[in-house]
């Protein structure tokens, strides 16, 4: 292509977001790393440098969403990012309005992100939406009702989205991530408990970071044009389901049989 292609990535100020940005400068784009905290943004595009700029953008505003990706001039990828769990509660128990803030970001911001981009996405060659779910998309869980409840939302929206534009080149791929260790996941899931969000982790060898879902991304997007992965589910090697980890080391080995301490850290 003659022109750079361009990503926008929301949620790109922390965690995957700001990981998926990363990559994708690395792979050759420009990136506009959007999101509602403007210091955060600045922060990732002083790292990056030139192929990054920032759009301070509210996914649960329409007038933010359709002012700043109307304002774009070219769109190649979509990262629908931002999201994200608030508590832990039961069903019984659950506090609706973190309920209704959870379908707010997971599920109608994608769709309005999504509805904005799509004019400008029809006219890339390289034209792909990529959501980053979760495995809480697929599976349940005591506790996670409400989180579980968005995040299946938005997988549906996924699956939905790819039926209604069969027959157009527009790819749309649904990345499902298992536990990822961020700064801030948890920490907002948990009502800023810092110990608490740490115990989430405790005792699990090598939970997944930001870069292994952002190097999942990047291999999905980086495919030919006509291979669409439709869904991604990516865990640590510790999880087998949302609610059973292993706690404890686990015993690495190399293809020689030799212990293999840092295999498997992106």
């Amino acid at each position: 292509m003659s022109q750079t292609p361009v990503a926008l990535v929301t949620g790109g100020g922390t965690g995957i977001g700001a990981a998926v940005a990363r990559r994708l400068v690395a792979d050759g784009y420009a990136v506009i790393v959007a999101g509602r905290r403007r210091d955060r943004l600045d922060a990732v595009v002083s790292e990056l440098g030139s192929a990054a700029t920032a759009l301070e953008l509210n996914i649960t505003d329409a007038e933010s969403v359709v002012a700043g990706v109307g304002g774009l001039q070219r769109l190649d990828v979509l990262v629908n990012n931002a999201g994200g769990a608030i508590g832990l509660s039961s069903v019984e128990d659950g506090d609706l309005a973190e309920w209704e803030q959870m379908y707010a970001t997971n599920v109608l911001g994608t769709v309005r992100v999504t509805q904005a981009a799509l004019p400008l996405l029809r006219r890339s060659p390289l034209a792909t939406v990529v959501n980053i779910s979760s495995i809480a998309g697929e599976r349940v869980y005591a506790g996670g009702g409400g989180y579980v409840a968005a995040k299946h939302g938005e997988s549906v929206v996924s699956e939905t989205l790819r039926l209604e534009l069969n027959g157009e080149h527009v790819r749309v791929i649904d990345i499902r991530p298992g536990m990822v260790h961020t700064e801030e996941f948890s920490l907002t899931r948990l009502h800023g408990d810092q110990a608490a969000a740490e115990k989430v982790y405790d005792g699990v060898d090598r939970p997944l970071v930001a870069d292994d879902v952002a190097a999942c991304v990047a291999f999905a997007v980086g495919l030919p044009q006509h291979v669409n992965v439709d869904t991604l589910v990516v865990k640590p090697v510790a999880q087998a389901s949302p609610q059973l980890l292993h706690r404890g080391p686990i015993d690495w080995k190399d293809a020689d049989g030799k212990d293999a301490d840092a295999k498997g850290d992106a």
